[in-house]
């Protein structure tokens, strides 16, 4: 099989990256290693920056988003019991959406499936041949069988586990880690959300209140890295929760059926050159956030913006000016945005190295952006608009 743009995965990145370049006439082939249903069900971030928002709308997929997905026009950080509110409208203009990255995902496959476009699924990639050769070529599984797709560019889009960077001899990419020794129990709960979302510094450690619907909610506590969720019955996460959220009447927070939980590991991760030869990686694959930024699906959609314009500027007239800078152009934007998760982790988690004296340096740096509306007005700008990029 051939086709001009080979993209492996089928998560956000290589999903957007297959409509932006088919608005382009550029053919593509997306290969993904689990199956449809796998892929659909994987419960991740639901916070959608405004490039996001129109990126979806512009390709004319943003229909179900907008007609369920949630404005969210507030952020709250709460610690000794009380509440900084951080109004999003009012301190920058904008506001974000809520919107499952699951949901974002089955939208883009129904589009491309609708469309009889190829993307393939349990086709579990082997090999990348010729990465740095004018004719690339992808080795894979499909169906018991070994297969094989040539190609103009490879896009690696299938994560940090993936084929795609181990692809890349060793020197050529720096990888630069971050990891923290605890990580967030998540839950999915049929309860009424709090009305924004809603992090929390409390002696116990962090916990996290968002939602993904008015009767959905998405519920996080900060445990130690090698923590289970079996290890937590329904009792104990309800008492956490209300505990590191100061509700201590229990009325705040909404009890309901816990019908999935989740273990999110964190650490921050950035690997460059985003790029080698004819193999071009985004989203996880090269950077990964904290997720208390909110940020893992909007770099990748970022990521797939600028790759998609610096491919059809080579298919349109030859050039690969675009397309070598590709690298330089998300550099900057990666670190601005891993710095920011970075600080939102490090603002609102406890650690275990903290001494005293660190644990009240945080409390203090608290203090001072609840009393502070340029403070309040960094931090809102960075949640609302950071991984974004220019057309």
């Amino acid at each position: 099989m051939k086709t001009q743009v080979a993209i492996i995965g089928a998560g956000p990145a290589g999903l957007f990256l297959a409509h932006l370049l088919k608005r382009h006439g550029i053919e593509s082939v997306v290969l993904e290693a689990r199956s449809r249903e796998y892929v659909e069900a994987r419960v991740r971030a639901g916070v959608l920056e405004s490039g996001t928002i129109d990126t979806l709308n512009n390709l004319g997929l943003g229909e179900r988003m907008m007609r369920e997905g949630l404005v969210d026009n507030g952020l709250d950080m709460r610690f000794r019991g009380r509440t900084i509110h951080l109004d999003l409208p009012g301190l920058t203009g904008r506001s974000v959406k809520i919107y499952g990255q699951q949901e974002v995902v089955k939208d883009l496959i129904g589009a491309r499936l609708a469309e009889g476009d190829p993307l393939i699924f349990e086709a579990e990639v082997v090999r990348i041949e010729g990465a740095d050769t004018a004719s690339p070529r992808v080795h894979y599984r499909h169906q018991g069988e070994a297969r094989t797709l040539d190609c103009t560019f490879v896009a690696g889009c299938d994560g940090f586990h993936g084929v795609s960077r181990a692809a890349v001899p060793e020197g050529v990419i720096t990888t630069y880690t971050r990891n923290y020794d605890f990580a967030w129990l998540g839950v999915l709960v049929k309860a009424p959300p709090l009305p924004d979302m809603t992090y929390t510094n409390h002696d116990r450690g962090f916990a996290l209140c968002s939602r993904r619907s008015m009767s959905i909610s998405r519920l996080y506590l900060q445990v130690h890295a090698s923590d289970r969720p079996e290890n937590w019955s329904d009792a104990q996460i309800w008492d956490e929760l209300h505990t590191r959220v100061f509700d201590a009447d229990r009325t705040e927070i909404k009890e309901g059926e816990i019908f999935q939980r989740d273990m999110a590991q964190l650490r921050a991760f950035i690997a460059s050159p985003m790029q080698y030869g004819n193999l071009f990686l985004a989203g996880d694959a090269v950077h990964i956030v904290p997720p208390t930024g909110a940020k893992g699906m909007n770099m990748a959609v970022a990521d797939a913006r600028v790759l998609a314009r610096g491919m059809a500027a080579y298919f349109s007239n030859g050039s690969r000016a675009a397309l070598d800078r590709y690298s330089e152009e998300c550099g900057l934007r990666v670190w601005k945005t891993i710095r920011y998760s970075a600080y939102m982790t490090g603002l609102l988690h406890r650690f275990s190295e903290h001494s005293e004296f660190d644990r009240g340096m945080q409390l203090t740096e608290l203090e001072f952006i609840s009393q502070s509306e340029a403070a309040q007005r960094t931090i809102a700008e960075q949640y609302v608009k950071l991984s974004d990029v220019a057309d």
